[in-house]
């Protein structure tokens, strides 16, 4: 079976993805300060991702997702980027 790459299929708008952000430095510090941890104490989310591939995230980044939900509403998530060991 060939792995072949098709060059029109875009992830990030894909109904089932909701949308991921790197968080910037204010709103990292504000996030860390808030609860009080320090970045590995969030839940992780692997370098190797396709969606943290496609949204440019490295190592050490935050990354910030938004799902939408017809029952919840809108719900935050916070997730350290790590390498795969």
């Amino acid at each position: 079976m060939s792995k072949k790459k098709d060059a029109s299929f875009d992830l990030m708008k894909h109904v089932l993805v909701p949308v991921h952000k790197i968080v910037d430095q204010d709103e990292r510090e504000e996030l860390l300060s808030k609860y009080g941890i320090k970045p590995y104490q969030l839940p992780r989310i692997l370098s190797t991702d396709p969606v943290v591939k496609a949204i440019g995230a490295r190592p050490g980044d935050i990354i910030k997702i938004e799902r939408i939900s017809p029952t919840a509403g809108k719900s935050v998530f916070y997730r350290y980027v790590v390498e795969e060991k």
